[in-house]
């Protein structure tokens, strides 16, 4: 079950079929790409690297990056690849936890790193050296064998390396087609966010179904730029975190940009608020499926399809927007107390999910893995509710509900009802030390561009108007911009800690 054989399949019938892009210059077919891929096995071989060795990758995106990816797998390794937005020394303590032998990288932030084999510099002649090798012979892997070490993102503390291996990956490709988007070969998947991440994991549907995929010509993420590539490339679909997708819909919104050269925009890996969700429709068309994943069950959770986006004649459509959708095909889902005991329709509890997607394990790490995965169940951390038609609404992570006079509330609850204030661009909520109510709600808001902050006595209007009164804040701190990891999530953990600075 070796993912390179999806690969294999394409370039053997129909080897001239565009494969890869960056901006809108063709750069491989995908007989080309194949045999790059398989010269580049053929080198790992070569150099001594065998079946289930690993590969770290510190790059911002690049087209070299697919190469490297089905490389490794064909050579029957495994990869590391790390946020490109990482600090050096991050980046090191990944690579040295994950004992990889070779890295990868781009000289603008990897020109530092060490490897006890190789380090090599993926836009140099060392790199094209190693496709003078002779194309080599895919080596068979179990669907048990691993395919990629996936480092947290690590908010709290060092960063786990959850293992994915080939049946994991492999079910969350055949997935995308099932629960998420139909795939053409004349689709183009845009990897705007990083390659390391979520973006890159989408490679793997669009290698099966021998679509294009497109670098943008800078690496990076530039609103402008995407919109000239839908224009020029069409059929553009590309996964993004709903900072980008803001991004992307406030661009829209200035400029007047024509949104036909999108097909669609998958969100997910962070909340996307309800109001958000309704301006990027409104904005860009039916173009958008929203996803529930984690690295522990990578893509694969929950989805909330294009069609339950758009059913506004639903008698429950304002609640299934606000959710994240139904249990994705190949996994079941529950919601549970502490215990892991189903709770009753509507009741908060953590999510569990269980299925092919979930994680084999951390790597190194069997404490961790026993606390995470009981029962063959996931333990996500995460805290929601399902309704009567199976559609889950998450409220926060277990670790950011806070207990306000014995009662619990949900921070994403009172932030969705606060961004519906004029004048708030963003908003989080956590609790700080209180010794009369244990905890007290305070909310981080960072104002809308050009507006001066919003009075507080305005904003507890809109509280009291849709939530109870023990749940408004009792406090609002006014922002310039809220902390965030490489992956666009609130840090939650650094909003805290301002507070108990401030206490001091």
């Amino acid at each position: 079950m070796n993912l390179a054989l999806s690969l294999q399949r394409v370039a053997l019938c129909d080897p001239r079929r565009p494969a890869l892009f960056e901006g809108e210059r063709q750069v491989r077919d995908y007989g080309e790409l194949a045999d790059r891929v398989a010269r580049l096995a053929a080198a790992f071989r070569q150099h001594g690297l065998a079946p289930g060795e690993r590969i770290a990758i510190f790059m911002r995106n690049h087209p070299a990056y697919l190469e490297l990816l089905y490389g490794a797998w064909w050579a029957g390794l495994a990869v590391v690849p790390m946020n490109a937005k990482l600090h050096p020394r991050e980046a090191q303590w990944i690579l040295d936890h994950a004992q990889a032998s070779w890295a990868f990288v781009t000289p603008d932030i990897g020109a530092g790193l060490t490897a006890p084999g190789r380090v090599i510099d993926a836009t140099g002649p060392g790199y094209e050296a190693l496709f003078a090798a002779a194309p080599c012979e895919m080596v068979a892997r179990a669907g048990e064998d691993l395919a990629w070490l996936f480092y947290t993102s690590g908010t709290t503390g060092r960063p786990k390396g959850v293992m994915l291996s080939h049946r994991n990956l492999m079910t969350m490709g055949l997935t995308y087609f099932v629960d998420v988007d139909p795939v053409e070969p004349r689709d183009a998947i845009l990897y705007a966010g990083p390659m390391s991440h979520g973006a890159g994991l989408y490679a793997i549907p669009h290698v099966m179904a021998g679509a294009r995929h497109v670098v943008p010509a800078s690496g990076a993420f530039d609103p402008a730029e995407i919109f000239g590539l839908a224009a020029g490339v069409g059929r553009l679909c590309l996964f993004a975190a709903p900072t980008i997708v803001n991004r992307l819909v406030g661009h829209a919104q200035a400029t007047g940009a024509d949104c036909g050269g999108f097909k669609t925009i998958v969100y997910g890996g962070a909340p996307m608020y309800t109001a958000d969700v309704e301006r990027a429709i409104e904005v860009m068309g039916p173009r958008f499926v929203q996803i529930y994943g984690q690295g522990e069950s990578p893509m694969v959770i929950t989805a909330l399809a294009r069609s339950h986006l758009l059913d506004a004649a639903h008698p429950r459509h304002a609640q299934r927007l606000a959710s994240v959708g139904v249990a994705q095909t190949p996994v079941e889902v529950r919601v549970t107390d502490t215990e892991g005991r189903p709770l009753p329709v509507g009741e908060i509890g953590e999510v569990l999910v269980r299925g092919d997607t979930v994680m084999t394990g951390y790597w190194r790490d069997e404490a961790a893995t026993a606390a995470a995965i009981r029962n063959g169940w996931l333990f996500t951390g995460d805290m929601g509710a399902l309704d009567a038609d199976g559609f889950l609404t998450l409220k926060d992570r277990s670790k950011d509900v806070l207990i306000s006079g014995g009662s619990n509330i949900y921070p994403r609850e009172v932030e969705e009802v606060l961004l519906l204030a004029p004048g708030v661009a963003e908003v989080a909520v956590v609790g700080a030390p209180d010794p009369e109510w244990g905890e007290v709600v305070v909310a981080f808001v960072v104002p809308q561009a050009g507006h001066a902050p919003p009075e507080p006595a305005a904003l507890d209007a809109v509280c009291l108007d849709h939530i109870g009164r023990f749940k408004r804040p009792k406090r609002y701190v006014f922002v310039d911009a809220l902390p965030k990891n490489n992956y666009g999530k609130v840090l939650k953990a650094a909003l805290r800690e301002r507070l108990s600075a401030h206490s001091q």
